[in-house]
C-alpha cells in the first residue's frame, strides 16, 4: 500500500471488525493461558498488517499451526480439552485465528456468529455488571460493523450505522427481558455446572501458620449481612467457619471428618437474651461450611436446601456452595457451650505434636511450677497469658514473613510479631502446653457497613482466627489473643489496614475520602444485581406466577404464560403496522398497490418511475391491451401533482384499480391464448 493513500471503504470495515473483535476478547485474556493469549493477539495484527498491506496473505499452514500451539496450551493449563475453562479458550482461539483466513462473504458471516458467542461466553467467567457492560458494548459493536457491511453506498458514516444498531439493539431489549423473566428454569439444564478445574480463594478447611495473612490483600466479598432490627457492635461479629483441634506442628486441621453431625443437636448449648436476625447473602466458596454468627442453635433457611448440624456450633449445607446462596439465621451473643464434657472427651483437645515448639513447653512447665499460677483454673491462666501479650512488646501486623519449623517458639521468644492466626495458634499451643483444653476457631471477623443500602460487608481480608478454651463448669470460652494487641482490629468497623499502617489495603478498600463513596455505591448496584439477576431462579419465577394469583405453580404455566405474552405482543406489532399502513397517504398507499401488480407482470418498478413512465413501459410490451391500466395510472398521477382546489376522489381510484384487467396481461394467460 503505497504511503499516504486513504484507505478504501472495505479497508476501513475490515480494520473496524478488529478492533470490535479485539474489545470482544479482551476479557478472555486474563483467563487464557499465557500463550493462548499471545496467540490472539498474533493473529489479530497479523491480519491489520495485512489490511494496511504491510504484509502478504499468511499461508494456509500458519493458522494451523499456531491452533496447534494453542490447544497444547489449553491442555497443560487446565489439563483437559473439556469443561467450560477450557471450552471457553479454544471458541476466542478460533475466532482470531479465523480472521487469518477471512477472504469472502462467508468468512465474515462466521466471524460475525462467532463474535456474538464469544460474547455470551463472557458469563461463563463470571455474571457481573462489568460483564454485562462489556457484553452490550461488543454486540453494540458486531452489530454496527454488521449494519455498516449490508448499507448501500460509501457515504453511510459510522454513526449512522450506529445508529441502526443501537435501535435494533433497543427493539431487542424488551424480547430479552422478557424471555429472562418468563422462560421456564427448568433445572438442572438451566445454568452452567461447576468447573472443578477453576480456582479458589477464601477460608480453606485447614490452617496453616502464615497462611491467611494472604488473604489481608482480597478486597473481593465474602458476604453480606442485613440485620433485623438494631445490628450487633463490630466487636460481638464473629461469624464462625471452621473449628480446628488437630496440630501437626505446622498446620491446624478439624479432629473429625467435616460431615454434617445429627448428634451433635447443640449439645449443652445455653442461650440468653434476644436473639439476632439476620440474613446472609453468602457468596460461592465451593465448600460445605455455612458462616453464622456466634452462636446459632437452630439451623439457618435457606428455600431448596437441605442444612444440617456440623461438630462445634458449625452449619454444614449438603451440598457445596457453588452460587450466590441466601439464607437465615438467628444467633445469640450471650451462651454457653460443653458445660458437661468428661474428661476422656477432652483429652483430644490437649495434644500437641512431639518434637516441636521445645522453649514453649518448657516455658508452660515453669509457669505451671509457679507458685502465683499453681492451681489456678482456665480463665486465669488465659488472662495471665493475654497480659504477656499486651505488655511484653508483641506486635500485630499484616506481613510477619514467614516463620520456620517451631513457629510457636519464633513467634513468643524471636519475633513477638504476626496476624491473627499467629496470635491465636501460639495461644492455643500454649494453654494446652499448660493442660488446659484449647482449639483455633477461624471465620470472619467484623465487618463494614454501607450507607446506601445498609447492608454489612465481610470481605475475604475479614477473614480471622481466634481461640476457645475450655473452663469447668463454664464449657468452651471465647478468648481472641489479637484483641489483647489489636483491639482496633476488633472494636472498629473499618479494615484491617487501620491495625497497619504499612498495609497496602490502605490505600485499597478502606482508603481514601474519595474513593469510599465510588465503591460503596458500586457494591450497592452490584448487590442488586446479583439479587435480582444472578439471583433469580426458579424459586423466584414460581413466586412471580403466586404473585399473580396462580395457585401451585408449575413450569408449565410459566410457559403458557410467555406464550400468552409473546402472541399479545405479536398482535399489538401486527396492530401497529396496521395502524401504520392505514396512515400512509393515500396515494403511497395506491402506489405500492400497483407496483405490485406491475411486478407480477414481469415489470420492474423503480421509487423513481412516475405512474406516466410506468404506463409508457406497459404500452411498449403489451400494446393495446394496457389501455385501460395506462389510463389509470394517467389519473393517479393527475391527481397527485395537479394543482386543483377540489380534493381527489382517491376511494373511486381504490374501486378502479381493483376493476383493472389485470389478469388479461398476466403472462400465463397469454401463453393459454
Amino acid at each position: 500500500m503505497l504511503k499516504n493513500q486513504p484507505l478504501a471503504p472495505r479497508q476501513r470495515d475490515e480494520l473496524a471488525l478488529l478492533l470490535v473483535l479485539a474489545v470482544t476478547v479482551l476479557p478472555h485474556i486474563v483467563a487464557l493461558p499465557l500463550l493462548c493469549s499471545a496467540l490472539v493477539m498474533l493473529a489479530l495484527l497479523m491480519r491489520g498488517a495485512f489490511v494496511f498491506g504491510a504484509m502478504a496473505a499468511p499461508s494456509k499452514f500458519l493458522p494451523l499451526g499456531m491452533l496447534v500451539l494453542g490447544v497444547l496450551a489449553i491442555r497443560w493449563q487446565f489439563h483437559t480439552w473439556f469443561g467450560t475453562e477450557a471450552g471457553v479458550a479454544l471458541v476466542v482461539l478460533l475466532l482470531a485465528l479465523k480472521t487469518l483466513e477471512m477472504h469472502g462473504t462467508r468468512d465474515l458471516l462466521v466471524l460475525f456468529f462467532l463474535g456474538f458467542f464469544t460474547i455470551l461466553t463472557q458469563f461463563l467467567h463470571a455474571q457481573t455488571l462489568p460483564g454485562l457492560v462489556l457484553m452490550l458494548a461488543g454486540a453494540w459493536g458486531l452489530l454496527t460493523v454488521l449494519v455498516r457491511a449490508h448499507m448501500p453506498g460509501p457515504a453511510t458514516s459510522v454513526r449512522q450505522a450506529a445508529g441502526v444498531a443501537l435501535r435494533l439493539t433497543a427493539w431487542g431489549v424488551p424480547v430479552m427481558a422478557l424471555l429472562f423473566v418468563l422462560f421456564p428454569r427448568i433445572g438442572p439444564l438451566w445454568g452452567v455446572p461447576d468447573d472443578k478445574s477453576t480456582g479458589r480463594t477464601g477460608l480453606s478447611d485447614a490452617m496453616a501458620v502464615g497462611s491467611m495473612s494472604e488473604l489481608t490483600n482480597n478486597p473481593a466479598v465474602a458476604l453480606r449481612l442485613r440485620f433485623e432490627g438494631e445490628a450487633p457492635a463490630p466487636a460481638q461479629i464473629y461469624l464462625r467457619a471452621h473449628v480446628f483441634g488437630h496440630f501437626d506442628g505446622r498446620q491446624w486441621t478439624s479432629l473429625a471428618p467435616d460431615l454434617p453431625s445429627p448428634s451433635h443437636a447443640a449439645r449443652d448449648l445455653r442461650v440468653q437474651g434476644a436473639p439476632l436476625r439476620y440474613e446472609v447473602t453468602l457468596e460461592p466458596h465451593h465448600l460445605q461450611w455455612l458462616p453464622v454468627l456466634e452462636s446459632s442453635p437452630m439451623a439457618p433457611v435457606a428455600e431448596g436446601l437441605h442444612i444440617s448440624p456440623g461438630a462445634d456450633l458449625r452449619w454444614l449445607s449438603h451440598q457445596a456452595v457453588d452460587e450466590p446462596l441466601r439464607y437465615q439465621a438467628q444467633s445469640y451473643t450471650q451462651f454457653r457451650y460443653g458445660s458437661s464434657l468428661i474428661a476422656q472427651e477432652l483429652q483430644a483437645w490437649t495434644l500437641l505434636p512431639p518434637g516441636y515448639n521445645p522453649r514453649t513447653l518448657q516455658w508452660a512447665a515453669l509457669l505451671r511450677s509457679d507458685p502465683a499460677l499453681r492451681g489456678t483454673d482456665a480463665t486465669a491462666l488465659s488472662q495471665w497469658l493475654l497480659r504477656q501479650i499486651n505488655q511484653d512488646g508483641y506486635r500485630y501486623t499484616l506481613a510477619p514473613g514467614s516463620y520456620g519449623r517451631n513457629s510457636v517458639d519464633e513467634f513468643w521468644f524471636d519475633r513477638k510479631a504476626g496476624y491473627c492466626e499467629h496470635f491465636a495458634s501460639a495461644y492455643v499451643v500454649m494453654m494446652r502446653a499448660m493442660g488446659v483444653p484449647a482449639r483455633v476457631v477461624t471465620g470472619y471477623q467484623g465487618a463494614e457497613r454501607n450507607p446506601i443500602d445498609g447492608l454489612w460487608t465481610v470481605r475475604h481480608s475479614d477473614a480471622h482466627a481466634w481461640a476457645e478454651i475450655w473452663q469447668s463448669g463454664q464449657g468452651w470460652i471465647h478468648v481472641d489473643p489479637t484483641a489483647a494487641v489489636a483491639p482496633s482490629r476488633i472494636e472498629s468497623d473499618g479494615r484491617l489496614a487501620d491495625a497497619d499502617a504499612g498495609s497496602p489495603l490502605r490505600a485499597g478498600a478502606g482508603g481514601g475520602r474519595l474513593w469510599l463513596p465510588l465503591r460503596q455505591g458500586w457494591e450497592a448496584a452490584n448487590y442488586r444485581w446479583n439479587l435480582w439477576v444472578t439471583g433469580y431462579d426458579q424459586r423466584r419465577q414460581m413466586q412471580l406466577l403466586s404473585d399473580l394469583g396462580v395457585s401451585s405453580p408449575q413450569w408449565q404455566d410459566l410457559a403458557w404464560l410467555l406464550g400468552a405474552v409473546l402472541a399479545s405482543g405479536i398482535a399489538a406489532v401486527a396492530v401497529a403496522s396496521w395502524r401504520h399502513q392505514s396512515r400512509r397517504s393515500p396515494w403511497l398507499r395506491l402506489r405500492t398497490a400497483a407496483d405490485r401488480k406491475l411486478a407480477a407482470l414481469g415489470l420492474a418498478p423503480q421509487a423513481h418511475h412516475t405512474p406516466r413512465q410506468l404506463g409508457a413501459l406497459l404500452t411498449q410490451r403489451f400494446g393495446a391491451a394496457s389501455a385501460p391500466i395506462v389510463q389509470w395510472l394517467t389519473a393517479l398521477e393527475q391527481a397527485h401533482y395537479a394543482a386543483s382546489s377540489a380534493a381527489p376522489d382517491w376511494p373511486q381510484l381504490q374501486r378502479r384499480l381493483r376493476r383493472l384487467p389485470w389478469d388479461d396481461l398476466h403472462p400465463t394467460k397469454a401463453l393459454r391464448t
